[in-house]
């Protein structure tokens, strides 16, 4: 690894660690960098998924005080996790890697699509919210706070099955089922959500340690920039122009995208 693939590499570990504490699909930042640099998609999204996981702890340790109280829930939805993990990294592994180097395409295309897409299901998710809060205060039956419904359980699962195979966006994915299901502050959701995250990238990773090829160069590069970004996220992260960040993004996204259909 050169100096200058060094720096990149770093860099995009940083703003990966931020953008997944803040928001989910940091891997749209250092996958595409992988790629860029040369090496092949199996390999980035391995190396990648490895490196990210001190980034998770770190933005799971950041947002603490979120996830006071939410251990009944997430003993519950961890499980889940880990469950859909196993079986999208297995997939990775036992499908061959021409098969992932078609469908990397059509991920990124879907989670670019889930970023750009964000802002809306936030919104709608807040609107939903502050209804159900209303209806409670008039005297409604709807209760917030909702225990995890096997519903939700199984939405966690498919979710980790996606993490697992490739990850990116997969914090978008869980912060709006989470939304959805449960009626909670969508700061504790996010601090649920990193946790799940981290269970499904942990989880991933000892599957690709223990029976596939690692860059451990990659990984300790994504591992220190990841960690830092974990922090800058829980600390500062709500004060980004969140339409910065989807802008970065997106053209990180689409310049992969570029890379891949034209190798």
């Amino acid at each position: 690894m050169s100096i200058g693939d060094f720096i990149a590499i770093l860099l995009a570990g940083i703003g990966a660690g931020t953008i997944n504490t803040v928001v989910g699909s940091g891997s749209l930042i250092t996958f595409p960098t992988l790629v860029a640099l040369g090496y092949t998609p199996l390999i980035a999204n391995v190396s990648n998924n490895i490196g990210l996981v001190p980034g998770s702890l770190s933005g799971a340790y950041g947002y603490r005080r979120e996830l006071a109280g939410q251990r009944p829930r997430l003993k519950k939805l961890i499980p889940a996790s880990a469950v859909g993990a196993l079986t999208g990294s297995t997939l990775l592994l036992i499908l061959p890697s021409d098969v992932f180097d078609s469908v990397v395409i059509v991920l990124i295309v879907v989670a670019l699509t889930l970023v750009v897409l964000q802002p809306t299901i936030s919104k709608r998710l807040a609107v939903r919210r502050q209804a159900r809060a209303e209806a409670a205060e008039h005297g409604g039956t709807i209760q917030l706070h909702r225990d995890v419904t096997p519903a939700l359980m199984a939405v966690v699962a498919a979710a980790g099955i996606y993490g697992g195979y490739f990850g990116a966006a997969q914090g978008i994915i869980l912060i709006a089922s989470l939304g959805i299901f449960i009626d909670d502050n969508l700061q504790r959701l996010n601090g649920c959500k990193n946790v799940l995250a981290l269970t499904v990238n942990a989880v991933a990773s000892v599957v690709f340690i223990l029976t596939t090829e690692v860059d451990w160069a990659v990984v300790g590069t994504i591992a220190i920039g990841s960690t830092i970004g974990g922090q800058i996220g829980a600390k500062v992260g709500r004060r980004f122009d969140p339409r910065l960040l989807r802008g970065v993004i997106v053209l990180v996204g689409l310049s992969a995208l570029v890379r891949l259909l034209t190798r």
